[in-house]
């Protein structure tokens, strides 16, 4: 299993915010400090929202905080959220795919048993349990936020 870039970008956003317990945090600072690229930030941010995982701020000092305390937030919702329409292989595709082995093929079923394992399996633990300690201290002096 494999993970999107955009997904990657949106856990490692969510620690991030984790550790700054109730921040506001802007787009920008949080891809300074991760490192990433603002563009691709933003549009992680507004999934987030949008699923309710963040809470947005407007006005001069606006950015995005954590909507819900880090126990309450699965980790396997957040990937179904950020992962949302990115299928494992052409065949899981909601159209079906162009793959001609699909008519007669059993992969495709092992392949949605093993994903949903995987879900179920991330629903176990939650955001506070990918606190690292130090994190400030992590992040190199010119990304900190």
């Amino acid at each position: 299993m494999r993970l999107t870039q955009f997904t990657d970008f949106g856990i490692r956003a969510l620690i991030l915010l984790a550790d700054r317990d109730g921040e506001v945090l802007s787009a920008a600072a949080i891809a300074g400090s991760l490192g990433v690229s603002v563009h691709h930030m933003a549009k992680v941010l507004q999934a987030l929202g949008d699923a309710g995982l963040v809470r947005s701020h407007r006005g001069k000092q606006g950015g995005v905080a954590l909507a819900l305390p880090p126990s309450a937030i699965r980790l396997g919702t957040v990937v179904r959220v950020l992962e949302q329409g990115q299928p494992l292989v052409e065949c899981c595709r909601a159209d079906g795919g162009a793959c001609v082995l699909t008519p007669a093929c059993r992969f495709r079923a092992i392949l949605r048993g093993a994903e949903h394992a995987f879900l179920v399996e991330l629903d176990r633990f939650s955001l506070a349990e990918c606190h690292i300690p130090g994190l400030a201290k992590l992040l190199a002096p010119n990304r900190a936020a």
